[in-house]
């Protein structure tokens, strides 16, 4: 294969504009709202209560545990977190040897997509198993990035990862804005009884456009042969992989950063509708409906954030552009923390937007162009995803916890901001150039 071909490129970022659906009907827009509506309806009907009164937390059963229901979503992906992060390891050096990096993005695609498909059925079944595929579609999106992800330094010279990341993030947020429009549609000029439709359209949409993907990028590249013991093999690739991990120090240093970072910045994404509905008083601000238009302006600003980053990081270098976006990411959790009225979280949300799509797409071409010469990418872009989904686990317990402890949702942003701060901190000590250091056996 030969890198820069335009056709596979096309078809690389066409995978952002079909698994970006996701992130935005499940995690962030419909899909909260629709849950937060759900379970208060059923703790007012088991309550007898027309309305719930001021300082009443809607309560969920499950498994029989009283939980908060804010609390039981930040504990049920950060669950899926937790088994992406073991899985990803495993199953990329079991990939970088086989070559079969194609085949394993599918199937998670293919997981994640009939799972969102299901929560279709999320009011007609008992919680725990609505529960369930909120779990699975979280496994099916995380997983399949990772091999998605590793396909960058393939495709592409280096001095064109940063634009090829942020094309293919605005091209997430472009497709995902449109499917949201189209959802949006649907509940104000039909009617809101049909928003579990919603998520019928994400899993087709997901499927139908990765199927441009499928079509040209290429599997095992460098043209590895398969032998049996394929499990061990690819857990004796990972080792070898980790021994040349640890040698770089730019990387690491990189990787440490990212990984505090990165934290809140997932975080804020899988948590602020949760917020906001909590937090923001929707009275006179349209609802449900003015809510969703907060998240369409993230997306919006998104795209353009993605692009105006990897711009800038042409002046000023990817680790001072990161730097300034994290401080920016700072100064947006702590006027969080007094926002109240939805004017002001429109303000808020035009902030996140301008912010969100670029510290993403400039971390991933970043931490590519710090990789060292390899074959396997997808092993060493596990690191990555590892750091990602640990850092989420954390950062969503954490959440989840200081609301439980504190008795205000409002608390938990102190723990995103401690995690912007210490990822600031790291990223003053990435060097500008790689220092190889010789590792001896364990």
């Amino acid at each position: 294969m030969i890198k820069g071909d335009k056709r596979i490129i096309r078809g690389w970022v066409m995978y952002d504009w079909a698994n970006s659906v996701y992130n935005l009907v499940i995690s962030s827009a419909i899909f909260p709202i629709f849950y937060d509506n759900i379970t208060t309806k059923h703790f007012l009907e088991e309550n007898n209560l027309e309305a719930l009164p001021e300082g009443m937390s809607v309560t969920v059963d499950f498994f029989g545990a009283e939980l908060s229901s804010s609390v039981l979503i930040s504990y049920v992906l950060s669950a899926s977190f937790l088994v992406v992060s073991f899985l990803s390891p495993m199953l990329s050096g079991v990939a970088d040897y086989s070559g079969n990096k194609k085949r394993f993005m599918q199937f998670f695609c293919y997981l994640g997509a009939v799972s969102c498909m299901s929560l279709y059925f999320f009011d007609m079944v008992p919680l725990e198993v609505g529960m369930l595929s909120v779990f699975l579609a979280s496994i099916g999106f995380w997983n399949s990035l990772v091999f998605y992800n590793a396909y960058l330094p393939e495709i592409a010279e280096p001095e064109d990862h940063d634009k090829i990341s942020a094309r293919g993030f605005s091209m997430g947020y472009i497709g995902s804005m449109l499917l949201l429009v189209i959802c949006l549609s649907i509940i104000m000029f039909i009617d809101e009884k049909y928003t579990s439709f919603c998520f019928l359209l994400v899993g087709i949409w997901w499927i139908g456009f990765s199927q441009f993907t499928y079509s040209v990028l290429p599997n095992n590249v460098f043209k590895k042969k398969v032998e049996k013991g394929i499990v061990w093999r690819g857990f004796k690739e990972l080792k070898i992989v980790f021994k040349q991990f640890r040698k770089t120090y730019r990387l690491k240093r990189f990787l440490l950063s990212f990984f505090f970072y990165n934290t809140g910045v997932q975080t804020v994404m899988l948590m602020a509708v949760i917020f906001a509905k909590k937090e923001v008083d929707w009275s006179e601000g349209g609802g449900d409906v003015g809510l969703i238009i907060a998240i369409l302006l993230i997306q919006i600003l998104g795209a353009v954030g993605a692009f105006v980053m990897s711009r800038l990081s042409g002046f000023l270098g990817n680790v001072k552009t990161l730097g300034l976006s994290v401080i920016i990411w700072i100064g947006i959790c702590a006027a969080a923390y007094i926002v109240t009225t939805p004017n002001e979280f429109y303000f808020l949300a035009a902030m996140v937007g301008l912010v969100m799509g670029g510290v993403q797409a400039l971390s991933r071409s970043t931490y590519s162009k710090f990789l060292p010469e390899t074959t396997d990418h997808a092993s060493f872009f596990s690191f990555y995803d590892v750091a990602e989904k640990v850092g989420i686990v954390i950062g969503t317990f954490s959440f989840g916890f200081l609301e439980y402890a504190l008795g205000s949702i409002r608390y938990s942003i102190f723990a995103v901001a401690a995690f912007f701060c210490v990822g600031l901190i790291a990223l003053l000590f990435v060097p500008k150039n790689e220092r190889l250091k010789t590792v001896t056996e364990s």
